[in-house]
């Protein structure tokens, strides 16, 4: 059951973006920029809606190895949440307009919506290097090329995000933040699946786990 809850939301991690972008480039497009982020696609498709929402339930509902596991996915979730709850700033939407779910202006909810996904990624990288690592008594060869596979998409996930600020402070162009998404959602998606034993050649074989 809960190698399906990995692997689920691993799968709605990677499919996110691409959906995203298909649902709203068949919409009409208020404005060119209407592709550089994800979170811009809220205003044209469900499609962000609709994924990010399960994603997020599943990590509140995740029952990990301890309360640390738990604290850490369940804080995500609420984070994810705040994403779609608290929508970006688009060009096309004027200053002072109510969006979202609770109606606040449009640059305050930008403003929650940057610090909930950059606290988002953060807590998801910090589980996939911390929490997915640990393991009992006996480490098989294979599950040490787990943890450095979750260790380098937890790190990833941490010097993707630094990036972003960097590009950001050297005035890069805006279409960077659909790029640094595509990454960090791959990364996400990708130590998820991991963790879900989704890759049987990755898997601990039966006779390493008896040992």
């Amino acid at each position: 059951m809960y190698l399906r809850i990995r692997n689920l939301c691993g799968l709605l991690g990677i499919i996110l973006p691409w959906l995203a972008l298909f649902s709203a480039g068949i919409a009409e497009h208020p404005s060119d920029e209407w592709w550089w982020s994800i979170s811009a696609t809220y205003y044209q498709s469900p499609a962000l809606v609709g994924v990010l929402v399960p994603a997020c339930l599943v990590l509140v509902s995740y029952i990990g190895y301890d309360s640390m596991d738990n604290l850490l996915t369940s804080a995500a979730g609420l984070l994810g949440l705040g994403i779609v709850l608290f929508p970006c700033k688009v060009s096309w939407v004027p200053d002072g307009t109510p969006v979202g779910f609770f109606q606040v202006p449009v640059q305050i909810s930008n403003y929650l919506h940057l610090g909930c996904a950059a606290l988002f990624f953060v807590l998801i990288a910090l589980n996939s290097i911390f929490q997915f690592t640990k393991s009992g008594a006996t480490m098989t060869d294979r599950k040490v090329i787990r943890n450095r596979i979750y260790r380098i998409c937890g790190y990833g996930m941490i010097v993707t995000e630094l990036a972003f600020v960097l590009l950001r402070l050297l005035g890069a162009p805006g279409f960077t933040v659909m790029i640094v998404e595509i990454v960090l959602l791959h990364l996400f998606g990708f130590a998820w699946l991991v963790k879900g034993e989704a890759f049987p050649f990755l898997n601990d074989r039966e006779e390493e786990a008896e040992s």
